[in-house]
């Protein structure tokens, strides 16, 4: 084996060193538990076999008189006087404290003074005697002491177990020592090679490392090491992922702990945790210290309920002490990750503290191709996949969201017994991330079918006519998740700002489902919700945040006073009139109104080739982008494949032109504009 993949365990020892201690005394116990159960049965066992009776003096002078006692032991007490221990030669009965003892063969009496008279006296009745020392054995003495042996050993176990607290090396007595654990680079397999989709941040956080690795390029020139890194993001990015790469990488102590690891239900340990990490990090000096989730720790003071005597505003203080107080921290470098960055203390985010905060924002078209690269090298694919049609398809999705598409992707393809993953088994995959289990067993009736396919046409034939819309990726009337039908689009190209005009072919696109079957069959029905509700999102953020309207004007009015303490929705302040707020409600319905005419009017237009599609739709419940064009077209499509599993070995074992194009009968995406959010 490599010499190299065995760490060092120098600081494992101790907590070695107490488990070692306590196998050892759990095997003490076991053997003294057996001891003394063998003692107390023999006690037991002796106790039956000679069981002796007391009697007193005239009824001892009398049994022996009589000639009943066969021998005796004589033994001398503490006291300085003897007891007779006397076997008899028949069994008698004797009055035993009131009550009558039947079957006795043994007595015992005490005699003051044994005395050449006694011994004749004995000797008269035929008793053959023999003397005893009467010192106690020295077994008897052990057993007198074993009970507070066994009491100071249980103690002492106890007080073992509470330090070893339910099974972690640091308990009770030891709960104000840092959780943080020491990684070596044995211990970690992942580098800057594993991370993909971050540009920026890697390259920030390679200078860190830089600067570990050669402090004295940038001490020349005056330059001091940064003492802090916050790595700020959406969940699902890979800030943590980020944090496994630069302990790979740096070739330094890298010391790791949870921001929810500090405070406990004791007062006080949080600050003590703090102190113990940080004089373990200089002991390890240079060294990094990366602190997941820190908002659990590093939250606004003065809003908790608790005041400054909080215990969580007692861990920050000593944490800010300790990043940048009195005393000056060289060669521990801060690395933490939030995904609250809104609610962490102004004092933390100064510079001297975190002097750098890298975004690690969700990637873009080229970061999504090459996030898919890194979590299928070890996937097997087939030929016709093409991970920049997948990368296109999936705008919005993290580092995590795009690593569970490609493990959904291999078990979809494993399910059917496959030997690669297959583009068929991307596009399936993708369709269940986003929108859910396909809906097999739902039967719906045809004048439903009839009803949803043509509110999907109608947001494909929309998404085909605008001019600032989406390509049509897909659209479907399979039930799948909480939808009925489906129409997916594939933007052409990564947009970061969007124009009025956009947003208003958006608004046409969402509202014309509804438009056709207004149009069609004069009827409303509730398929359209999830439409009307980001239809109204998209209009008010253009009136209230975007500044889109000419009646409110280049005013915002989405107030942010979310209160970080008390909830999200909890308490909105409002930081405008009655008057302001009618006008903002009547110029978000104005819009929404003007698209829903022009959807309308846009199906009016193009009625026939709504009719067309729409049947189309029906039969075939799935139309790609290459169909949908040939039928707008005028052109006829080829007879559709009836057996799904021809068609899906068909898709296996060919090679497509393109890879979305095959029409695949249990595909679906999201309701309305799923993979193009606003």
């Amino acid at each position: 084996m490599d010499q190299r993949s065995k760490p060092p365990r120098k600081p494992e020892n101790d907590e070695e060193n107490d488990l070692t201690v306590s196998r050892v005394l759990r095997n003490v116990l076991i053997w003294v538990t057996i001891l003394v159960s063998l003692v107390l049965i023999g006690l037991m066992m002796t106790g039956q076999q000679a069981q002796e009776w007391p009697v007193s003096y005239s009824k001892y002078v009398e049994i022996v008189t009589s000639g009943n006692v066969a021998e005796a032991r004589i033994t001398k007490t503490q006291l300085n006087d003897f007891e007779f221990h006397g076997t008899l030669r028949r069994p008698i009965t004797l009055n035993v404290q009131g009550r009558a003892q039947a079957d006795v063969r043994t007595i015992t009496t005490k005699l003051g003074v044994v005395d050449s008279q006694t011994e004749g006296f004995w000797r008269e009745n035929g008793i053959s005697w023999t003397y005893e020392s009467g010192d106690s054995p020295w077994w008897y003495s052990l057993i007198q002491f074993l009970p507070w042996l066994l009491l100071l050993l249980a103690f002492f176990f106890i007080t073992r177990r509470m330090q070893m607290g339910a099974g972690n090396p640091k308990g009770i007595f030891s709960f104000g020592k840092s959780r943080a654990r020491l990684l070596t680079e044995g211990n970690i397999h992942v580098t800057f090679k594993d991370v993909a989709g971050a540009d920026e941040a890697k390259e920030e956080l390679h200078e860190i490392i830089d600067f570990l690795r050669d402090p004295s390029r940038f001490t020349r020139l005056g330059g001091k090491i940064p003492r802090g890194v916050l790595l700020l993001g959406p969940p699902g990015t890979g800030k943590t992922l980020l944090a496994r790469a630069v302990a790979g990488e740096a070739g330094v102590p890298f010391f790791t702990i949870s921001g929810a690891d500090f405070v406990e239900m004791f007062v006080g340990v949080g600050a003590s945790r703090v102190r113990d990490l940080f004089e373990q990090a200089k002991k390890n000096s240079p060294c990094i210290v990366f602190i997941d989730e820190i908002d659990a720790v590093g939250r606004h003071r003065g809003a908790g309920l608790g005041g400054g005597h909080d215990e969580r505003e007692q861990t920050l203080n000593q944490l800010l002490v300790e990043m940048d107080g009195f005393e000056q921290n060289s060669g521990v470098i801060i690395i933490a990750a939030t995904n609250r960055p809104d609610v962490l203390d102004p004092a933390l985010l100064r510079p001297g503290r975190f002097d750098r905060q890298v975004v690690v924002d969700r990637p873009d078209l080229n970061g999504r191709v090459g996030i898919l690269k890194v979590h299928t090298k070890k996937v097997p694919i087939a030929k016709d996949v093409d991970l920049e049609v997948i990368a296109k398809g999936t705008p919005g999705m993290s580092g995590a969201d795009l690593a569970n598409l490609v493990n959904e992707a291999a078990l979809l393809a494993a399910r059917r017994n496959s030997l690669d993953v297959t583009m068929f088994d991307f596009e399936s995959a993708k369709d269940k991330v986003l929108m859910g289990v396909e809906r097999k067993s739902m039967v719906m009736s045809d004048k439903e079918k009839e009803t949803t396919a043509y509110h999907e046409i109608g947001h494909a034939l929309a998404g085909k006519l605008v001019p600032h819309g989406d390509a049509v990726h897909k659209v479907t009337i399979i039930p799948r998740g909480r939808a009925l039908g489906v129409t997916s689009y594939l933007p052409s190209e990564e947009m970061h700002t969007m124009s009025r005009d956009q947003l208003i072919s958006r608004l046409i696109v969402l509202l014309a489902g509804r438009a056709a079957e207004k149009v069609v069959f004069n009827v409303l029905n509730t398929g359209a919700s999830n439409d009307l509700q980001r239809a109204t999102e998209i209009a008010r953020r253009m009136v209230c945040e975007f500044g889109m309207s000419d009646v409110i004007g280049p005013v915002r009015y989405a107030g942010q006073h979310d209160e970080v303490f008390l909830g999200r929705e909890l308490t909105q302040p409002r930081d405008h009139s009655e008057e302001t707020a009618r006008a903002i409600d009547a110029e978000v319905r104005r819009i929404i109104v003007e698209a829903e005419h022009k959807a309308e009017q846009m199906m009016r237009d193009n009625l026939d080739m709504l009719h067309t599609l729409s049947k189309a739709l029906i039969e075939r419940e799935v139309l790609d982008a290459n169909e949908l064009d040939v039928l707008i077209g005028g052109g006829e499509l080829p007879p559709m494949v009836k057996n799904v599993e021809e068609l899906r070995q068909k898709i296996r074992t060919s090679t497509a032109d393109s890879p979305a194009s095959p029409a695949r009968d249990d595909e679906s995406g999201a309701e309305g504009l799923a993979l193009n959010p606003s």
